[in-house]
Formats: C-alpha cells, sequence, structure tokens
C-alpha cells in the first residue's frame, strides 16, 4: 500500500508539472495599448480622454450640422463592426461610433464594473459632450441592449431606435447546453478565466463563423482582430464580468418596451445563432409602431453580413420616419429625463 501511495503522489506530482506547464506554454499576456494603436490605426480615429480614466476610441464623420446617428457595437466587437453602414451614412448624416470600455482601442481603469446600463449612460454623455443634442442610436447585439436602455434613460436626447439583433429577453425555456460554446466555457466559474487568458484563437474563430450565415465573412484578419483586442490591458476582466452578468443586466420585458416613445426599426437575421430571431419579434411586437425586417439565411450581423439591404431598409425607415439628415431645431425645450429602470440578474449577455 506504502508503494502505491507513493508512486500515486509521484504520478499526481508529475501531472500537475505537465499541466502547469501547458498553462504556461498556451498563457497569453496582454498586449500593450501602443502596439495595437500602432497595428490598427485608422486616419479617421479620435481618443477622449475622461474624467473618469476612461479614454475612448471614436470615430465623428460627416456634416456636423447635419442629425446625427450613433453606432453601438456588440459584445467582445469593436467600431470596425460599423465601417460599411458607416461609409454609406456618413455623406449626409453625422456618424458617432465608439468602442465601448472593454472592447476594442478604449481604455478603462482597473475594476472597472460594466454593464449595459453603465453604457446606456456613458455613450449618451459622450455624444451629448460631442455636440449632439439629439440623435438616432443604433446598436448590435449588445450594444442593441444598450441602445435601447437608453432610449428609456435619456429619451429627451433619442430621436430613433434602430435594433439589430439586439439583446435583452431572457427566454426560461432556452437550453442553457445549447448557448454558443463561447458563451457556456466562459459562464464557468473555472473555465471561464483560463478561457480569457490562455490560447483561444480557434474558440474565438468558431464563435464568430457561429455569427455569420455565410462563414466566407469570417478572415483570418477578422480573428486576430478580435483575438488581439480581447488581450488589451484591462478588457479581459470586463469581457468575462459582461458574459456571466457579474454587474447586473437590465432585463428586457413588455411593460418596459411599452415605455419606448422613440420611432423604433428592428432588423434580425432569422439565422441568428446567438441571439435568437424570437428577441427581434419580441421588441416588434412591444414597442409602439416598430417597424421590423426579418432576414432569411442571416446570421448575427446584418450590418456585416448585408451592408446593402440591411442599409437600404434603414435608409426607408429612416425617410418614412422623417428622421432625413436635417437636424432638429436647436435649442429645442428638452423633455424631463424618464426614472431609469432597475437592473434584474440575468444570467449573462451577447
Amino acid at each position: 500500500m506504502g508503494k502505491f501511495l507513493k508512486g500515486l503522489a509521484i504520478g499526481l506530482a508529475a501531472l500537475a508539472v505537465l499541466i502547469g506547464a501547458g498553462v504556461a506554454l498556451l498563457y497569453r499576456s496582454d498586449i500593450p495599448f501602443a502596439t495595437l494603436e500602432q497595428k490598427y490605426a485608422r486616419a479617421d480615429a479620435q481618443y477622449l480622454d475622461r474624467f473618469d480614466g476612461v479614454r475612448v476610441r471614436y470615430t465623428d464623420a460627416g456634416p456636423r450640422e447635419a442629425r446625427t446617428i450613433v453606432l453601438i457595437h456588440g459584445f467582445s466587437a469593436s467600431l470596425e463592426t460599423w465601417d460599411g453602414w458607416a461609409a454609406d451614412l456618413a455623406k449626409d448624416y453625422r456618424v458617432i461610433r465608439l468602442d465601448l470600455p472593454g472592447h476594442g482601442l478604449t481604455r478603462n481603469p482597473p475594476g472597472l464594473a460594466a454593464n449595459t446600463t453603465y453604457y446606456a449612460d456613458l455613450v449618451d454623455e459622450i455624444v451629448t459632450g460631442l455636440g449632439a443634442k439629439t440623435y438616432i442610436v443604433a446598436g448590435s447585439s449588445m450594444g442593441g441592449h444598450t441602445a435601447w436602455q437608453m432610449a428609456l434613460r435619456h429619451p429627451q436626447h433619442v430621436e430613433g431606435l434602430v435594433l439589430v439583433g439586439a439583446a435583452g429577453w431572457r427566454d426560461p425555456s432556452a437550453d442553457p447546453n445549447k448557448a454558443p460554446l463561447a458563451f457556456r466555457i466562459l459562464r464557468t466559474p473555472v473555465l471561464g478565466p483560463l478561457m480569457m487568458n490562455l490560447e483561444n484563437t480557434t474558440i474565438v474563430r468558431a464563435g464568430l463563423v457561429n455569427s455569420f450565415h455565410d462563414p466566407k465573412f469570417v478572415t483570418d484578419a477578422m480573428v486576430t482582430r478580435y483575438v488581439e483586442m480581447a488581450r488589451a490591458p484591462g478588457h479581459r476582466p470586463i469581457l468575462l464580468a459582461l458574459a456571466t452578468g457579474a454587474h447586473g443586466v437590465t432585463v428586457a420585458t413588455p411593460a418596459l418596451m411599452a415605455e419606448i416613445e422613440a420611432p423604433t426599426l428592428v432588423l434580425h437575421g432569422e439565422s441568428d445563432n446567438l441571439v435568437p430571431v424570437s428577441g427581434g419579434r419580441k421588441f416588434a411586437e412591444t414597442i409602439a409602431g416598430a417597424a421590423a425586417h426579418f432576414y432569411p439565411n442571416v446570421g448575427h450581423l446584418p450590418q456585416e453580413e448585408i451592408i446593402a439591404q440591411s442599409l437600404g431598409d434603414l435608409r426607408a425607415w429612416l425617410a418614412a420616419t422623417g428622421l432625413t439628415p436635417q437636424p432638429a431645431a436647436l435649442g429645442a425645450p428638452l423633455a424631463a429625463p424618464a426614472k431609469p429602470a432597475a437592473a434584474k440578474p440575468l444570467e449573462g449577455v451577447y
């Protein structure tokens, strides 16, 4: 027995050494912002240093006197997701987009407790601080979750709301084992932090392929950008907290959606594997007067997968709603802000 226990102890020790060596081999350290900013530099990028230690990367294009459209990306993405839309819309609208804290090339102080409610207030502060008294806000996925909270929390500023594969509904009947692999791993207490800190290119690629109906849209350059921007200093803790709902998430309900007064457009791919199309249908049904387009054979990112078609539907809606490039009258009286919706716990957000 003594020899057996000794051999077992030696075997376990050897296994621990092997595991430790494997973790050390696969560990990926932060990539300095200076390195990322040089690699992903863009001529139209600007930076805004805030009092709270957040340094926001944003773009501000189009005529300054025009009506403003704000574009908000989704979980783990960056402002690049809107390149197709922004290039067209900036011909006659003022277009502002940014990297949310924990994403892209925006810097954030250690310990930032970010969730979509925080993002909603942050984006409104930034956009109005840039001089846009009112704006149309369009959000993709988690960015859509942020956008509809902006319509609730800052109705005096939001002229129009566009939800693109927007998150926020909770489906109690959903099978957690059918959630995307990356999110199942992130929500596991041990595996989540490991995935964030170890080599995860294969998992990121699989998640991106799952985001499109047609996988040809996923390029090596796209995968590398997602992987590397997630390794910016301070990003990984925020991404992990967002995926697990660590700081709370405001859940969409019919009662909350009934409070939205802004004209609303819902765009959702019917082949969306991340946010089921049923969520888009709920937004369309519960937001008064909402218009909607549901796209067959389109995945989670219509703004990238069907740029021309989604843009055409957006522009037709803008024209029909009267949200033309001509801005609202300056100096118009502002309505009193709505009472902020209380955050409710949720397993996570895409």
